[in-house]
């Protein structure tokens, strides 16, 4: 994985308000279309590459590539809403409705009828709230797919979760300095 410098999109620093997730997609879906900045990501065959960007209203922004067959495995943002666009090659996007319990727990027995799947090709995204888990992948066995995310609050944390099952675990909490 490769770290690239940030980017500045957007000139939205006089605003005080928290920008919303409908805000945040709309963010994702201009900056996807932008051709020459998702043409400048350096891709990498072995492993994701990104570049920060500066998202809307103090945001936390990415631009995100994915080699075939990639993914980031089950997780949430904790706190931050976020919204996400794919802007060239199909993401798939596996998700749970599920409220998660407060700290404290390891595992959870997840309840029939709480997984949802979203196929994502270039130009569509979605939004969510807090505590969303979900895992993206890159299903293409020949393509590079590239999406551009935004999150607020800037991420606290990322909690990873491995699934067997109907049981979803607790297995690592991330912080800004593991990924910056």
């Amino acid at each position: 994985m490769s770290v690239s410098p940030s980017v500045p999109l957007s000139a939205d620093s006089a605003r005080t308000e928290a920008p919303t997730q409908a805000e945040l997609l709309d963010f994702a879906r201009r900056t996807a279309a932008d051709a020459e900045l998702i043409a400048s990501l350096p891709l990498d065959p072995e492993g994701r590459t990104w570049v920060r960007l500066e998202g809307p209203g103090g945001s936390e922004a990415w631009l995100i590539g994915w080699p075939p067959g990639t993914g980031t495995g089950w997780h949430d943002h904790a706190e931050s809403v976020g919204a996400f666009v794919t802007a060239s090659g199909e993401l798939k996007e596996n998700s749970l409705t599920v409220r998660l319990p407060s700290d404290g727990w390891k595992t959870l027995e997840l309840t029939d009828g709480v997984d949802h799947e979203r196929r994502l090709p270039a130009g569509k995204g979605r939004s969510f709230g807090r505590h969303h888990v979900h895992e993206v992948l890159n299903e293409s066995t020949e393509r590079h797919a590239v999406s551009v995310h935004a999150y607020y609050p800037p991420l606290p944390q990322i909690r990873r979760y491995s699934r067997t099952g109907q049981a979803l675990r607790l297995e690592q909490v991330e912080r800004p300095e593991d990924w910056q």
